[in-house]
């Protein structure tokens, strides 16, 4: 039975060292900007998703708009800045979110391709093995470790 094979692509080095350099750069460049959170500083903080972030951008319209309902014990400027940050890190994160999917279903196709691919070049060893070909023992005991069922 042939193996199916789903994708068929050979990425030049050079185009993964030049994504991965640019990657890099786009990294340092924001380095100074982003925060970095345990999953307990997460879990305590407030979730902006898809359905807040037009009552959030509406609020900072109505706080410009009419600043004598923004309380006293409100920080006005961090309040825009956050938001300002918010709006300007979304496109960015969709982005990235969009590439990581694309970067990651690529890999894991390839790599069940290959695992498969594997699974079917230690069985002909095996079998090798079994009906005592002297050049398959060795290659079977090295990945017979790697392959053996727990």
């Amino acid at each position: 039975m042939a193996q199916e094979n789903q994708i068929s692509v050979v990425i030049p080095e050079d185009v993964i060292n030049n994504v991965t350099n640019k990657l890099q750069e786009c990294r340092q460049e924001l380095t100074p900007y982003l925060q970095a959170l345990t999953a307990n500083d997460r879990s305590g903080l407030f979730k902006m998703g898809d359905k807040s972030l037009p009552t959030v951008q509406k609020v900072k319209s109505y706080a410009e708009t009419n600043p004598e309902f923004v309380p006293g014990y409100m920080d006005k400027e961090e309040f825009l800045k956050d938001e300002a940050v918010v709006s300007q890190l979304t496109p960015i994160a969709n982005l990235l979110e969009q590439l990581f999917s694309d970067v990651d279903d690529t890999r894991l196709l390839a790599g069940s391709e290959a695992l498969q691919a594997a699974l079917l070049y230690y069985g002909q060893v095996n079998e090798a093995n079994k009906k005592g070909v002297n050049s398959a023992k060795p290659i079977y005991d090295d990945l017979k470790q790697r392959f053996s069922r727990k």
